[in-house]
Parts: C-alpha cells; sequence; structure tokens
C-alpha cells in the first residue's frame, strides 16, 4: 500500500522511498497504520484517569452521556485539557530546574565544564530578581541567582507569587492575573494541585479546572522564562550568526553526530569535545572530521550559539538516520521518537540516551552527570568515530537539500540591531514604524509539527500571508526549524516575500546592523523553551506604551501544535491577552462548554482567546484581521 507522505519538505519526499526499500517503517507509514483514530478521543470525550473505566460519552447523544463515576462531557474535556498544561509545565520547568541546579553547583566551583559566559547577562539577571550587584563576583552572583531561582519550585506562601512571572511581565497584565488568582507561588505545587484536583472524584466544574490549567500554563510560562534566561547567562545570549538548514548538512566525508532533544547542557560540550577529537576522526578516515548537526530543540540551542546546522525538526527526526551517514544520534529529552533505536540498527547509527529518566529500550545508554561532561561527551564522540568505521558507503542517500539561515535573533539582539538605527532609543524605531504602519503588528510562531497536517506547509503557508501584510515574524522551536529548512530565515526571503512597509524596516536595520542587506524574514528567537524571548520584547513595548499585552497588536500562531508543552505555551498566551491560533482541532470540541471557554469565554477573563483554523490560507486572513482590529482600538 503507496504510503502518503505529508510534508512539503524535499527532503523528507527524497528519503522516504529509502525506507520503503530498506522495509523501514516511519512516523508516516506509523500514522497510516492509525487509521481511523479514535472519535471519542479526538473529541476530547475518553476518560482513562480510573479504573472502572476507560469510559466515553457519545458525541451524537444516543449513547452514554456520563461516564461510571457521573462525569459529563464537559468535566471530562476540562479534565484531560488540563492535565496537558499540567505536563507541559512540568517538561519545561523540569528543564530549567536542571539549568538552575547546574547553574548553583557552577556558583559554588563544582561543575569544571561549565563556566558563566556572560557575566553581562548575569548581573542584568540579579537586578531584575532585586539582588544586589555592587561588590559581587560572577561566581557568587551565579549561586545567588540561582538559590533565589530554585525558589520558585519551594515558596509555600499562597500569597506570594513566583518571582520569575513577577519580574517578567507588565504590571497591568500582573493586575489582571492577581485579580484572576491566576498567578502560580511554587511550579511543582502547581502542577501536583492540577493533578490532585483532577484525581477521580475531584474537581467536576469545568471553568474551575480550566481556570486551575490556565495556573499551570503560567507556571510553565515561568519555567520557560527562567531556563532560557539562565542557559544565556551560563552558555551565552544568542547573536545573529549564519548557518544552514536541512538534511544536506550531513556529509559523507564526515562523522556525523546529531544532537536531539531540548537541554543544552550535554550538547553544548560536546561541541566543544568535537573541536578537541577533531583529529582522532580524521584519523579514523573521515576527511573532513567531525560534524554536528542539530534536531529539534537541542538543535535549535546550538544552532543559534554556535551556528551548528539544523538537519531537520521533529516530524521528520528519523529522515537523519536514513541517509546512512549519521554515525550517532545523541538524545536528551523530549520530543524523542521511540522509534529512533529501531532505524539506527537497520543502518550503522549509534542512538544513544543520556538522561536517567529519559531512557528507550534499544538505545545505549551513556549516563550523563555534569560532573562528568568532558569525560561523557569524549565517550559519545569516540562512540560514534566506532560506528562511522561500520559504515557502508553503498548505502549513504543524502539529499542536497539546504538552506541558509540567519539565526540567533534573543530579544538583546533584536535591541542591539534597533540601536544601530537609534543608539539612545532603541525601541523608538519599532514603535515608530508600528506607529506609521510600515510593521502593522508583531506574530510569534511556535509549537511543534503533527501528522494532521502536511508538515511544515502551515507555518510557510500563514508565514508569507503576514509578511505580504507588513507583520513582522518571530519563530521558535520546530516551527523556526520548518522556516529555516524551507528559506524563509534568510535576506532572500525577505526580497521575495515582505510587503514593501516590513522590507523598508528590515533592510534599514539590516543594513544598519552591518549585515549588507535586510534581517531575515522571520527572526529565529530559539528553541520551544525560549518563548519568553518574544515576550520579553513585547513586555519592553508595553511598559515603554503604559498598556497591556492585551492592548498591542500582537497574535501568537501554532499551526501544528501536538504536544502537552505546546497546549501548556498556547494556554499562558491567552493568558498573557494574546489572540492565539491553532491550526491542529483541539481536543475538546466534544463538550461546548469547555470550546467556548476557550475560544469566547477566555477573552472576557484575559483579553486574549483561542483562534482555530485549520485551513492555513484561512488562519492567515483571520490573523491579518486580529491585528487590524488591535490597531483600530489604539487608534493607528
Amino acid at each position: 500500500m503507496e504510503i502518503k507522505v505529508k510534508s512539503v519538505d524535499p527532503a523528507v519526499a527524497a528519503l522516504c522511498p529509502v525506507a520503503e526499500r530498506e522495509g523501514v517503517a516511519t512516523v508516516f507509514d506509523r500514522n497510516q497504520a492509525q487509521q481511523p483514530q479514535c472519535g471519542f478521543g479526538s473529541l476530547g470525550l475518553c476518560c482513562r484517569v480510573c479504573w472502572k473505566g476507560p469510559c466515553r460519552i457519545d458525541p451524537f447523544g444516543d449513547g452514554p452521556s456520563e461516564g461510571i463515576c457521573g462525569a459529563n462531557r464537559d468535566t471530562i474535556a476540562a479534565r484531560n485539557v488540563t492535565r496537558m498544561m499540567a505536563a507541559g509545565a512540568a517538561g519545561h520547568s523540569e528543564h530549567g530546574r536542571h539549568i538552575a541546579l547546574a547553574m548553583q553547583k557552577v556558583g559554588k566551583g563544582e561543575l569544571p565544564a561549565y563556566s558563566i559566559r556572560d557575566p553581562k547577562k548575569l548581573q542584568a539577571i540579579a537586578t531584575r530578581l532585586g539582588i544586589e550587584t555592587q561588590g559581587q563576583d560572577t561566581l557568587s552572583l551565579a549561586y545567588q541567582v540561582a538559590t533565589l531561582t530554585l525558589g520558585d519550585y519551594q515558596n509555600q506562601d499562597h500569597d506570594v507569587a513566583c518571582r520569575w512571572i513577577e519580574a517578567s511581565l507588565p504590571a497591568k497584565r500582573l493586575d489582571k492575573l492577581k485579580s484572576l488568582h491566576a498567578l502560580p507561588h511554587n511550579i511543582d505545587a502547581t502542577v501536583a494541585q492540577i493533578m490532585a484536583r483532577t484525581h477521580i472524584g475531584c474537581d467536576a466544574d469545568p471553568t474551575n479546572l480550566f481556570l486551575g490549567g490556565v495556573k499551570g500554563a503560567l507556571a510553565d510560562f515561568n519555567g520557560m522564562t527562567l531556563a532560557t534566561e539562565l542557559s544565556d547567562a551560563m552558555f551565552g545570549t544568542p547573536a545573529p550568526v549564519v548557518t544552514e538548514a536541512n538534511i544536506g548538512v550531513i556529509k559523507a566525508d564526515a562523522i556525523n553526530i546529531a544532537v536531539n532533544g531540548h537541554n543544552p547542557l550535554l550538547s553544548e560540550v560536546i561541541c566543544e569535545m568535537a573541536d578537541e577529537l577533531n583529529q582522532d576522526a580524521i584519523a579514523a578516515g573521515a576527511p573532513l572530521g567531525i560534524n554536528i548537526v542539530g534536531i529539534c530543540c537541542t538543535g535549535n540551542e546550538v544552532m543559534m550559539r554556535h551556528g551548528v546546522p539544523l538537519a531537520t525538526n521533529y516530524l521528520s527526526q528519523e529522515m537523519a538516520i536514513l541517509t546512512g551517514a549519521l554515525d550517532a544520534m545523541v538524545l536528551d529529552v523530549q520530543c524523542i521518537m521511540p522509534s529512533l533505536p529501531q532505524i539506527g540498527d537497520c543502518f550503522h547509527t549509534e542512538v544513544i540516551t543520556t538522561m536517567g529518566d529519559n531512557k528507550i529500550q534499544g538505545a545505549r545508554h551513556v549516563s550523563f552527570k555534569e560532573e562528568h561532561a568532558r569525560e561523557n561527551a569524549a565517550q559519545i564522540i569516540r562512540l560514534a568515530i566506532d560506528a562511522y568505521r561500520r559504515r557502508d558507503p553503498n548505502r549513504i542517500n543524502i539529499p542536497d537539500i539546504k538552506r541558509t539561515a540567519v539565526v540567533g535573533f534573543s530579544a538583546e539582539a533584536v535591541v542591539d540591531a534597533l540601536a544601530k538605527v537609534n543608539s539612545e532609543d532603541p525601541l523608538q524605531p519599532l514603535l515608530d514604524n508600528i506607529t506609521n504602519g510600515n510593521i502593522q503588528g508583531i506574530a510569534l510562531f511556535a509549537g511543534c509539527n503533527n501528522t494532521q497536517s502536511v508538515q511544515d506547509n502551515s507555518y510557510q503557508t500563514i508565514a508569507k500571508k503576514l509578511a505580504a501584510n507588513n507583520v513582522l515574524l518571530l519563530a521558535t522551536g520546530c516551527g523556526a526549524g520548518a522556516f529555516a529548512k524551507g528559506g524563509l530565515m534568510n535576506q532572500q526571503a525577505t526580497e521575495a516575500y515582505a510587503g514593501d512597509g516590513l522590507k523598508a524596516v528590515l533592510t534599514a536595520v539590516g543594513e544598519a546592523a552591518g549585515l549588507n542587506g535586510p534581517l531575515p524574514l522571520v527572526l529565529h528567537m530559539g528553541s520551544c523553551v525560549d518563548n519568553s524571548r518574544a515576550v520579553t520584547l513585547a513586555t519592553a513595548l508595553a511598559e515603554r506604551l503604559n498598556l497591556d499585552l492585551t492592548d498591542l497588536p500582537l497574535v501568537a500562531s501554532a499551526p501544528e501544535a501536538m504536544s502537552e508543552k505546546a497546549v501548556a505555551i498556547a494556554s499562558w498566551s491567552v493568558a498573557l491577552g494574546l489572540p492565539t491560533h491553532l491550526g491542529t482541532m483541539p481536543q475538546v470540541t466534544g463538550s461546548q462548554v469547555v470550546t467556548d471557554l476557550m475560544t469566547k469565554d477566555a477573552e472576557q477573563l484575559f483579553g486574549g482567546y483561542f483562534l482555530v483554523e485549520t485551513d492555513p490560507e484561512v488562519a492567515g486572513d483571520k490573523l491579518v484581521e486580529v491585528i487590524r482590529r488591535k490597531r483600530a482600538a489604539l487608534g493607528l
């Protein structure tokens, strides 16, 4: 049976026939094997929170209208989506905890493989958190920042909000969230409370459940923000760098090592050790030495800080192995397909897990400890060198498909670029061009890949429409990967797709910043944990204008939302007041009450709301109209 490949990525189209020839099942085969998918689950009407079930509600009204315990469709749908918000918050905040604990040890001098690469950023963080910096050395300050940050996982006073969220949002938004009792006091406690209230026999009010979930989503924002900021201090704040993206960055004459996942603690050291062991790779017969490539958000992390090329994003991570030239794939946490070891076994690829709580059956495990980071990284690289010796040159299929990408636009990098236009008041050029209409608004693209959609297509379609309407585009995570692979993160894309006003602004800033041309069409802001960068920029604009975030012509879009983390991100985006597009039908539509909560009632509560539209052409038009309404409300 012919498998329908749902991707606009030409590299995927080139490699799927290789998988068929080799008898390797990919994500697209498994997606087809799952059809038809459970309609009850797709509507959010299946409950598995106890063993009396699973229970399901008949969406047509002919069968059960309640679960065995009496929970109706509204309770079940609300519980399900709220638990997803908690899981998303747990994923991002655990990432943040790992970084904070590592920084604390750096401050105590216990991790020789790590340092504070951006002391200026550390000073800014300390000031933001209310820590006195005068007379403090860098390591002492790092210890204090990390220790204070870990308080956001430990504070037991319900009346005191997490420090990071208090330090990251404009006053008007904080006042709104306080009035709704939506500010988390403790990340871990907020996640635990969601799991407790959704246990059998507990909270059954859909509105109360949803609001509890939103608090969990805001805990996710808190965890993401601290993870991003501390990572910048430890590993360096990203600045623009030119690199390449798509599967063609894998090289036949090199030992290719892909770093895949989300946590930069190991990948940073692998990049360092690759330089030290490069001669060993050449001695093993690889004339180009070691070639590190990125996948998913670990790929985004090393791409924006070191210019490491991005091989691919979430849905096509298997394709890197199908080239026959990937010698090792190094896995840390999150968005990693358990299929990878099976596919690695079909070739010579070493698939290596590294985290004790993220193992995969069939993979080799190298236990990563920060105290032994250099030794762990060296062991992994040597495993890749050994694998290279087993490589079959007759099975190499690397599509010559890659695009130039200009990446690394942290909030600081954006402000630095604007400062080249107006050094005394960097935000003024942006404000002036929003006011005069050269920039109609700003859109943040976030989220995943999803087999419910044609991979990357919605990102590209919506972005081109918004750019033609002079909307400034920001992107993170696998959305950023879609744009980088598709050639929308370079100067040529600006020339081809930007409206006249947007093109003029991007050209003026790019020329002033010394790029000899415009800024790229889409500004790469980092991994999915880095969505807080866009909020930092928006908060600066809101505070400058004495407005709330919801007053600004800002929108967010998750065209291929898939994971629990994406649900949490989209939910805090709504809670911060942003109209937020979902291109995947959320699994709540079996309940009109929950659907209305997300798409209508949320706007009354927060100013933000979910805009659900699966057609990317229509979604683009709707987002443009939202921005126009926001401008009209401001008198622009």
